[in-house]
């Protein structure tokens, strides 16, 4: 027999026990249960909606294509691989290499991504080196200015070392050319194309070229952004290369040769023209600064009312004024105890100086004592506390670009 319970509970407690429990309470629990889910099916259903919309967006098609087939279509110019990207696509001569002995062995080559113009041309996306490569070995690559570039000289490789010195063709040393059977291979090879088809959205291509040149891409990220500005407005860029050759503006940053290569000289002029004038109320929103300048850029590139003879005024007269006045310490950091400048370039600088001469110039204002302003501003908390390491650009930005207005304003 069961030990009794220590401490019985009375009767009353023993029938309030046995009673069924409280109508009200499931009710309520059932009514939240029942909100919930309608919240959570509410959830699902706006992100299905949003991916159904999307995809209606963007429509596809793709197959597989012989080498034969692509130069075919290169040479009828219906494929455009932007002979412009190739001053930011690094490919050596091992690398090309590489590509047609995958080619002539069978290994399967990524496939090419391209978008459909309305005139039916395809934008090649993604895979201009595999291509480029591919024409530069048959003979029909041609450069910028529609010049055939030289053939391709192939390398010995690991596995097929008798490559060295091979040409497509070669008239004056016929040993040097590829075998007739080697050439129908590649020529027989086939790469699959996937085509981001005319009636999608035209920012697809846009959003797909910068997935797939980002991350893991050797390119720096103005060297992708100048390839979309190419895609979306190769006038824009040209003007842009341009401005990059103003002596003022050269001698001001004094870039070394490696940040040139990797254009950053073209970043910095994209900056300018998005933070020189933008407004407090939009700089207190910006988060990820790195995005912004790339939509702000395909903002400022698909503007038919962009004003090139404003921005290039306030350019030319901004860094005109910091040459004549600073010269290559325009950018410098100063040393308070030396008292002189020492260093290379700094971009928190350039925010503070270049910006706020620009600004006030732009605003019809006497901008005088520059050099002596440059120095002063590393005596100054506002700029030396929040243009240190550990300060995040979006952070930044939203407390020195307004100090530079205030400094250089007169």
């Amino acid at each position: 027999m069961a030990a009794p319970d220590k401490f019985p509970l009375s009767p009353f407690v023993h029938k309030t026990a046995q009673k069924p429990p409280s109508k009200i309470r499931p009710v309520s629990m059932a009514l939240g249960r029942s909100k919930y889910n309608h919240e959570r099916e509410s959830m699902t259903m706006s992100l299905i909606e949003e991916v159904n919309e999307k995809r209606r967006e963007i429509r596809t098609d793709g197959y597989a294509m012989s080498v034969s087939e692509w130069m075919s279509l290169y040479e009828n110019d219906e494929v455009d691989i932007h002979p412009e990207f190739q001053r930011f696509y690094r490919w050596d001569d091992i690398q090309k290499t590489n590509l047609i002995e995958s080619i002539l062995l069978g290994i399967p080559i990524p496939p090419v991504f391209v978008s459909q113009r309305s005139d039916g041309v395809w934008d090649v996306v993604d895979g201009l080196q595999r291509l480029s490569t591919i024409f530069q070995l048959v003979g029909i690559l041609k450069d910028e200015d529609g010049n055939v570039e030289p053939q391709l000289r192939l390398s010995g490789t690991k596995y097929l070392p008798s490559l060295e010195g091979k040409m497509w063709e070669d008239p004056e040393s016929p040993d040097s050319e590829l075998p007739s059977e080697l050439r129908l291979i590649i020529k027989r090879s086939k790469i699959n194309v996937s085509i981001i088809l005319k009636e999608s959205d035209e920012n697809a291509k846009y959003d797909l070229f910068q997935r797939l040149n980002t991350g893991g891409s050797s390119l720096s990220p103005q060297e992708v952004r100048n390839c979309l500005l190419v895609m979306i407005n190769k006038e824009f860029y040209k003007w842009m290369l341009e401005l990059s050759k103003f002596e003022a503006f050269q001698e001001c940053v004094a870039l070394s040769d490696r940040p040139l290569s990797e254009s950053y000289d073209m970043e910095l002029i994209l900056r300018f023209m998005i933070f020189s004038l933008i407004e407090e109320e939009e700089l207190a929103e910006l988060k990820d600064v790195g995005v912004f300048v790339t939509e702000k850029m395909t903002e400022k590139a698909s503007d038919p009312g962009f004003d090139f003879d404003m921005w290039r005024s306030i350019f030319e007269s901004t860094f005109t004024k910091l040459r004549d006045e600073a010269g290559e310490n325009s950018f410098k950091r100063y040393h308070v105890e030396k008292q002189k400048f020492l260093g290379g370039f700094l971009l928190s600088q350039f925010e503070v100086v270049a910006y706020g001469v620009a600004w006030n110039l732009h605003k019809g204002k006497h901008v005088e004592d520059v050099s002596q302003k440059i120095s002063a501003i590393w005596s100054d908390e506002r700029y030396t506390n929040w243009s240190g390491s550990g300060v995040t650009a979006t952070r930044r930005l939203k407390r020195i670009l307004p100090l530079g207005r205030e400094i250089f304003d007169a």
